[in-house]
């Protein structure tokens, strides 16, 4: 339901030859008439199959789902929001102050990957991952409790939707028609509607079954998760919950896997996967949800997270496309390979700096490093003077210098975690969001002023004393570009008296609420334009709040997002939520992911977007 999240970049596997096993087999030979496979680099490795929790809320797995899956929409690389008519239509059908209602319709003659017909029961289950009443009604967790994981541990809670849905949404008599009512009008209805999930299969896999059923299975098994919906069935929906959750959580597919998770309605279906390798994706012959595919039958995803191997790869013909996080040497191998176009500029993914303040929203650790408020006085002093001296310290444009504009010349410091240079609003944002206290004067004069602070908790810190030890949470090891940008912040932060810890961590996705990471630094990469994507992570009680903030002059600007505002005003709040985020010392943009995608000549098709999916947003359109 949460179509406005963002998604994490980051890259878990290491891959560090530049021979690609499993890839020479599928790729035509040089100079092949026609080609239908497309062989695509992922620097992740596939984790799960479902992108909606926040351990699995990664690049791959989202790209995977979006293939795999088609819904009411979807954007394309101009940022512009697409209606998909193929899967069906919505529309508001009451609009009144308090009373305002929308109804998603299913297109008729659709089908999931294994026959069974798609209808507005498969539309239910976005309610029961996204609104707090449902799940406490059925007994299956306070998703608002700090101290417990509910059934369905969702990204979807603590949204638009979950604050303004009212009761359960109504089915049509034909059952293809799914009105949902809300509170007030939401300027983001159409971004919070439902998307579609085999109700079938995931009430036959809660019940154990390892095979696909028979149609007359199928059938039964949407009945009854219809009549679990409408009965708020509390043992049933605990095992359904248990599969969404962890169910499909898996990194290997073959003869072995349960076939039952592989059930979906988009163009394409996971056949194999090789873990921390690659994942081949296969047409779908039930499809008919989206738009028509142009003769690609296969698409496999290829795990390199090294940029110079996967040019190396592009030179060798093994892959057809490529969009990472490249180093300069790759861009430039790139550019010099016959055969291969180069495409660059920016997306909408952004590196950031977090810092921790207390254990993370939902977990019961404690956090007691350096930057821990504490509970006097004195010690929320004391932690913020050290994450002003940190952020002070951090090497924003030494990054941007070494390690981005080698790529893109223009690149710049991005001074905003709300909005990104050349957006409407970035400039007003970033006049009234407390940010120039980190760009003022010099680095050489800000380091200065952040070992003063570190030495009135520490007065013999100095250049490389290690007074300060901090933990930083960054990626993989084998990420070249991470790991270089890790190396520039422990000299930096080094000189202002601090001891950063920049081991890389595999599978570090799932650690963004350890609490023995002081601070942490990846990438947000938006997959809309709705302001109020921001909110789940800046929030007290977010779900992507993983650094344990908690504020409640932010919130106050972070709800005004989710009501009808003027360009203006969303400005004007987003302003002010960052100001005081920026004044607690929390966190900090550096900059816009470089865009650079190479792609085998003769594959046409590829338009990347600026919003997640970037590369494959349009696969549909890809052929030789």
């Amino acid at each position: 339901m949460k179509a406005t999240r963002f998604v994490r970049a980051l890259a878990v596997t290491a891959v560090g030859a530049l021979t690609i096993a499993g890839i020479s087999a599928v790729a035509a030979p040089a100079g092949a008439a026609t080609r239908s496979t497309v062989v695509i680099v992922e620097s992740n490795a596939l984790t799960s199959l479902n992108s909606g929790t926040p351990d699995t809320n990664l690049t791959i797995n989202a790209d995977v789902v979006y293939m795999t899956s088609a819904g009411f929409f979807y954007y394309d690389d101009k940022k512009n929001l697409i209606r998909n008519t193929a899967f069906g239509s919505y529309k508001i059908t009451k609009n009144a102050d308090k009373d305002f209602e929308v109804t998603y319709t299913v297109k008729k003659g659709q089908a999931w990957s294994d026959g069974t017909p798609i209808d507005g029961v498969d539309l239910l289950l976005s309610h029961v991952i996204s609104s707090s009443a449902f799940s406490k009604k059925a007994g299956l967790g306070d998703p608002a409790n700090a101290d417990a994981t509910p059934v369905f541990n969702s990204l979807g809670y603590m949204g638009s939707y979950d604050e303004s849905v009212v009761g359960l949404p109504t089915l049509s008599a034909d059952h293809m028609s799914v009105t949902i009512k809300y509170d007030h009008f939401l300027p983001n209805w159409e971004l919070i509607g439902p998307g579609p999930s085999p109700a079938h299969a995931l009430r036959q896999l809660a019940a154990g079954a390892t095979k696909l059923g028979t149609p007359a299975q199928n059938l039964a098994a949407k009945a009854k998760f219809l009549a679990d919906f409408q009965s708020y069935n509390t043992p049933a929906f605990k095992d359904m919950g248990k599969i969404w959750s962890t169910g499909y959580n898996i990194k290997a597919v073959n003869k072995s896997t349960n076939p039952l998770l592989l059930v979906g309605n988009g163009a394409y279906q996971v056949k194999s996967a090789v873990a921390d390798q690659l994942v081949t994706l296969g047409l779908n012959p039930k499809y008919t949800s989206g738009p028509k595919t142009s003769g690609i039958k296969t698409i496999v995803l290829k795990m390199i997270a090294d940029g110079t191997a996967a040019a190396q790869a592009l030179a060798n013909k093994e892959i057809d496309a490529y969009q990472g996080q490249p180093t300069a040497d790759a861009v430039t191998q790139l550019k010099a390979i016959k055969g291969v176009t180069v495409i660059g500029g920016t997306n909408s993914c952004f590196e950031h700096v977090d810092v921790r303040t207390d254990g993370a929203y939902g977990t019961k650790d404690a956090y007691t490093g350096p930057f821990a408020d504490g509970k006097t006085a004195a010690s929320k002093a004391k932690a913020l003077d050290l994450r002003t001296a940190f952020l002070l310290a951090y090497p924003r444009q030494e990054i941007v210098d070494k390690l981005i504009k080698p790529i893109n010349s223009k690149a710049v410091v991005v001074n905003s975690v709300f909005a990104l240079p050349g957006e409407a609003n970035y400039n007003t944002v970033v006049k009234n969001n407390g940010s120039a206290k980190y760009s003022a004067g010099t680095q050489e004069s800000r380091t200065a002023d952040a070992l003063a602070l570190v030495k009135k908790y520490y007065p013999s810190a100095a250049s490389g004393s290690n007074s300060v030890a901090v933990t930083m949470l960054w990626g993989s090891p084998s990420n070249t570009r991470r790991g270089a940008e890790a190396a520039l912040v422990k000299a930096a932060l080094a000189k202002a008296g601090f001891d950063v810890t920049v081991t890389g961590t595999s599978g570090w996705g799932g650690h963004l609420d350890d609490s023995k990471f002081d601070a942490g630094f990846f990438a947000w990469c938006p997959t809309s334009t709705d302001p109020a994507s921001t909110v789940d992570i800046y929030k007290s009680d977010g779900s992507q709040n993983g650094w344990g903030w908690n504020y409640s002059t932010v919130d106050d600007q972070l709800v005004k997002l989710r009501t009808k505002l003027t360009a203006t005003q969303i400005a004007t709040a987003q302003a002010a939520a960052e100001k005081e985020l920026t004044s607690n010392a929390v966190t900090l943009g550096i900059f816009q992911h470089p865009a650079a995608t190479a792609i085998n000549s003769a594959l046409k098709g590829i338009k990347p977007a600026p919003l997640s999916p970037n590369l494959v947003w349009n696969f549909w359109q890809w052929h030789f």
